[in-house]
């Protein structure tokens, strides 16, 4: 008679490893490979997705959904309510995706009215201090340097780059691969793949060196990123308004990056919002 053994224990299988020092409720749901922190608090509506790390002494609380395999580490403060005096107590949430780096002390807030969210994407990297407003929608691949401070309604697209020791104000867009200098006072929208620098912001010019890094200098794709070179000086260093560069660009048939660029500030442009950031030297 052959012997009997048990089944193996994959790291699938891992129960959820919570210090005794930590607070959690009885009603949070956590998925297998969690691991919690002495003095971390976690509220009865928290959902916390499977190798997730928290860090001793954080705080989840609210309706908060955390993907898998993040790092939440000591002190950040996440789901808690909108910094909003308009806010009456709805049940609005923060989802947070997959493979994010949370750093020290980072807030994170949930949004103000009822069936809205502040959402985070994947791949994410918010160092020390930073905080996110109610309703700030977060793409991939991001990286926030220490100590900037969103307020709410902000929308920053995927592969942006923002230096420290900055705030940027309510309801403006950060494009896709751009890069934000520290200490820049973003008031206005930031258009994608463009550096940005100064106090008050001003376009400095296309951030090379991030679609270098991103492997868009590559000669099958010259062409692409010379168009957008040529798109970008139409509208930010000829004599045109930005409303009459973005006609003249649409007569072109524009390739993918280009084409991003004008749909962003076509947006930008648009009753509501808060306009695109001017270029150097513009008053």
């Amino acid at each position: 008679m052959s012997e009997q053994r048990s089944p193996a224990v994959t790291a699938e299988d891992c129960p959820p490893q919570i210090h005794p020092l930590a607070a959690v409720d009885s009603r949070a749901e956590l998925a297998s490979g969690v691991v919690i922190g002495p003095g971390a608090v976690v509220g009865p509506d928290v959902r916390i997705g499977s190798h997730t790390w928290i860090g001793p002494h954080a705080v989840l609380d609210g309706r908060l959904i955390i993907g898998e395999h993040n790092k939440i580490f000591p002190g950040a403060c996440l789901g808690q309510e909108p910094q909003d005096l308009k806010y009456k107590g709805a049940p609005t949430e923060v989802v947070i995706g997959d493979h994010n780096t949370i750093r020290e002390c980072v807030t994170i807030n949930r949004a103000t009215d009822e069936g809205e969210q502040t959402r985070i994407g994947d791949h994410n990297l918010l160092m020390a201090y930073c905080h996110l407003g109610h309703n700030c929608l977060l793409g991939n691949s991001i990286v926030m340097s220490n100590g900037i401070q969103v307020a709410g309604h902000v929308l920053i697209e995927d592969q942006a780059v923002i230096g420290g020791c900055l705030g940027i104000h309510q309801f403006v867009h950060i494009g896709g691969m751009a890069m934000v200098g520290g200490m820049t006072r973003v008031d206005r929208d930031v258009p994608p793949y463009c550096l940005v620098e100064g106090h008050p912001g001003r376009v400095r010019g296309l951030n090379r060196v991030g679609l270098r890094r991103r492997g868009l200098d590559r000669k099958d794709q010259g062409q692409e990123i010379k168009q957008l070179q040529d798109i970008w000086s139409l509208l930010y260093r000829s004599d045109h308004v930005i409303a009459e560069g973005l006609r003249l660009a649409r007569e072109q048939p524009l390739m993918p990056l280009a084409d991003h660029l004008c749909s962003f500030l076509e947006g930008s442009i648009s009753q509501g919002r808060r306009g695109p950031m001017p270029a150097v030297g513009a008053r």
